[in-house]
């Protein structure tokens, strides 16, 4: 989540080069090191896997919802559909 969190707060980083003893190298399109933030790739990295963790778990919850209901035979909403299309 950090090289991700990394691109989402620096647009100008093009590449990331994490060394054996666990330091970030950001470069620019140019090969130029982009100075980063630790303190604020630590947050974002954390928001990230946050919405990511509520994403799944939101995926989870609409599939039991879908399942309940054909088992009960209602009516589907479109988002409960889509997550039994194969």
């Amino acid at each position: 989540m950090k090289h991700e969190a990394i691109y989402n707060l620096y647009p100008n980083a093009k590449s990331i080069n994490e060394t054996e003893d666990g330091v970030l190298e950001v470069k620019d399109a140019d090969g130029n090191e982009v100075s980063i933030d630790m303190s604020a790739v630590n947050t974002k990295a954390t928001e990230l896997q946050t919405q990511a963790e509520a994403d799944e778990q939101s995926l989870i919850d609409l599939k039991a919802s879908a399942k309940a209901k054909l088992i009960a035979g209602e009516a589907l909403t479109e988002d409960e559909a889509n997550t039994i299309v194969l």
